[in-house]
């Protein structure tokens, strides 16, 4: 089987914690790994191939997360912009054999019952090497009102339905009949391309028309973005299961939680003798079944019960469990007054290493700059700002116009606005400085890439 993964979800119920640039899938929650670390971990023995499909700006966040896990023999679909998962799907479908058997997983779903998911992967292979489009679905737990349902008769799917209220979601789950969407999906690569060419022949056809110009380069194809925008957004749910007549369920209980609210992910970590987060860094008096997030406070809780407590550098979320729902209304507000608090976090993934933000301020920035071993940003300029870089450890090499020199630990160099210039670590070890941003502007966008080792 080939393994689809994608990784195209922004999390926004679960900011603070994830953003844009640091969706939840990549965030490290469990034993010090991501949710998309654990899907590629799962799979890799079950799959004879592992097909990334991501935006363009999280490769090289995914790249530095497979090294972690010594994944490294993988495939690489980069999206310039999303258009839901019935595109992302045929666009990597058009790059397989047409019998090649597809398993589509999500990147930012968790599966604690791994004997039993393999089980239902060899049940879903069978069904589809037969033609079907099979779809995995999750015997309900509860009435839960965030989740698509399908109603089923043994392998045949009678229909999908949107997220029920309440009282609709109690009688799926008395029913017996109903169950929960994984939005995970086994079918032959060409079977799903004929059914979506039936269903929506828009979207497939503009699929191909991409296809046929994007830039591959080995394993990583990458899309021009004109050809993307071309492409109608849908979800393979509207586009194909929904309308198909080849569709088939494998019932699953799988431990399966995709982990789509704070809710869901107080019940998945470790709690204390008092049902709260289990953290070193909380204090607890009088206080339980909370859900208690902080990498660098100490977070003080007195009476406090069924809340909870997101603490992340520059944003605070507070509010009670059963509310976890409403936190996309808060990312929505952020959004129409133009933060930047939904897509950067403090410290931000490059390809060539990281930064973290240390002060933000009116005309001036502070970062801490950490370049890897053979690392180099672009050959660049800025338009409204000045920069100072100060040497923390390692050696740099500068490059400002025609000169290029080096500046060594407790040295430092001044790049004025407008000259070209770039930083580069030739060691071999992390080249750390600390770079303080001045000028009337000092937003990301404020870039102008001369050169880019990777093509941005």
């Amino acid at each position: 089987m080939v393994n689809l993964i994608l990784c195209g979800g922004a999390g926004t119920r679960l900011w603070p914690m994830s953003r844009s640039l640091m969706p939840k899938q990549f965030v490290r929650l469990f034993d010090g790994r991501s949710l998309f670390q654990k899907t590629v971990l799962r799979n890799q023995n079950l799959c004879s191939t592992q097909y990334v499909i991501s935006n363009v700006d999280q490769y090289f966040l995914a790249l530095d997360q497979l090294q972690m896990v010594g994944a490294t023999q993988m495939r690489f679909l980069l999206e310039p912009v999303g258009r839901n998962t019935a595109p992302a799907i045929a666009l990597a479908c058009l790059n397989l054999p047409p019998e090649a058997v597809v398993l589509v997983t999500p990147s930012d779903h968790l599966v604690r019952n791994h004997k039993a998911y393999d089980k239902a992967l060899q049940k879903a292979k069978a069904l589809a090497l037969k033609d079907n489009l099979v779809t995995f679905g999750i015997k309900p737990t509860g009435p839960e009102t965030g989740f698509g349902y399908l109603e089923a008769q043994g392998e045949s799917v009678l229909r999908f339905v949107e997220k029920p209220n309440a009282k609709k979601a109690q009688e799926y789950v008395d029913s017996g009949n109903f169950y929960w969407n994984s939005g995970m999906f086994c079918f032959k690569a060409g079977v799903f391309l004929e059914e979506l060419k039936s269903a929506a022949p828009n979207i497939y056809e503009s699929c191909v028309e991409c296809i046929e110009n994007a830039d591959i380069e080995g394993a990583v194809v990458r899309p021009r973005l004109e050809n993307m925008q071309s492409i109608p957004a849908n979800s393979i749910d509207y586009a194909v299961m929904e309308k198909s007549s080849k569709v088939k369920v494998v019932p699953s209980d799988i431990g399966w939680s995709d982990l789509g609210s704070f809710d869901a992910l107080h019940q998945e970590l470790p709690q204390d003798e008092q049902g709260n987060t289990a953290k070193q860094k909380h204090i607890a008096v009088d206080s339980h079944n909370n859900l208690i997030l902080s990498r660098h406070r100490k977070i003080a809780t007195i009476d406090l019960e069924e809340m909870m407590v997101v603490d992340t550098p520059d944003a605070v979320l507070v509010a009670p469990l059963s509310s976890s729902q409403k936190v996309k209304a808060v990312v929505d507000l952020l959004k129409k007054s133009g933060s930047d608090l939904i897509h950067t976090p403090q410290t931000v993934a490059r390809p060539w290493g990281a930064y973290t933000v240390l002060l933000d301020m009116d005309k001036a920035k502070i970062k801490k700059i950490i370049v890897k071993p053979g690392g180099r940003l672009s050959l660049q300029k800025h338009l409204h700002r000045s920069e100072h870089w100060v040497v923390i450890s390692g050696m740099a090499t500068v490059t400002v116009g025609d000169s290029v020199f080096n500046v060594r630990p407790n040295e430092s160099t001044y790049i004025g606005a407008g000259d070209l210039h770039r930083l580069e670590n030739q060691g071999k070890m992390d080249l750390v400085i600390i770079e303080v941003q001045v000028g009337e502007y000092t937003g990301e966008d404020d870039i102008v890439r001369i050169e880019d080792d990777y093509k941005r």
